[in-house]
């Protein structure tokens, strides 16, 4: 089953209490293929390089990722990316919990290791110019999300760190790798 995690970075933020995530502006775009074991990062002119894989994906993987990534993802994509399988692993844990959870939070109690920066450090390093910098600690998040995919897999859950306490959340996988028959519209036809 091809795999994309992925993870996105914004050019701009939300201000004035707007939810809207479309009237955002996509930074980069970070994604680890499996089916190359590789991690690239797409910035918005290089966004229909990224169309075949995604559109040849059976499963897409993020964190908070239904309600940000594939919606902003969806703006400038010709087709409809929610025709793909998806496992947003922060609304797995809010399934259980019935309260989101940072990602830091995840990557510290599962892991053992903290995210680089944050999606403020990023925009400001975006603003800045420094673009290798937005470019590295997104593909960060996405190999801190990978790994934490791959750990509920294996063991049927994830922990979080809350006031110096490890906590466990137990989570179904089991329909995770499952194939869907869903139909993928495709952008280039193929």
């Amino acid at each position: 089953m091809r795999t994309v995690v992925f993870d996105i970075e914004t050019a701009n933020w939300m201000t004035g209490g707007f939810t809207d995530v479309t009237l955002l502006d996509i930074a980069v775009v970070g994604v680890h293929d499996s089916e190359t074991d590789s991690y690239r990062c797409y910035g918005q002119s290089e966004l229909p390089e990224l169309w075949p894989i995604l559109e040849r994906t059976d499963l897409l993987v993020g964190y908070n990722s239904d309600h940000f990534d594939v919606p902003l993802l969806n703006k400038y994509y010709s087709g409809n990316l929610t025709k793909i399988k998806s496992v947003d692993l922060m609304k797995e844990v809010y399934d259980v919990l019935g309260r989101r959870l940072r990602l830091d939070a995840i990557a510290d109690g599962t892991l053992g290791v903290k995210k680089i920066g944050s999606g403020a450090q990023s925009l400001k390093w975006w603003r800045d110019g420094e673009v290798e910098k937005v470019r590295a600690y997104c593909l960060k998040d996405v190999e801190i999300t990978k790994r934490i995919f791959d750990y509920a897999l294996e063991h049927g859950s994830v922990k979080y760190k809350e006031l110096a306490k490890t906590h466990e959340v137990k989570l179904d996988t089991s329909k995770w790798l499952e194939p869907t028959s869903g139909a993928m519209t495709f952008s280039l036809g193929l």
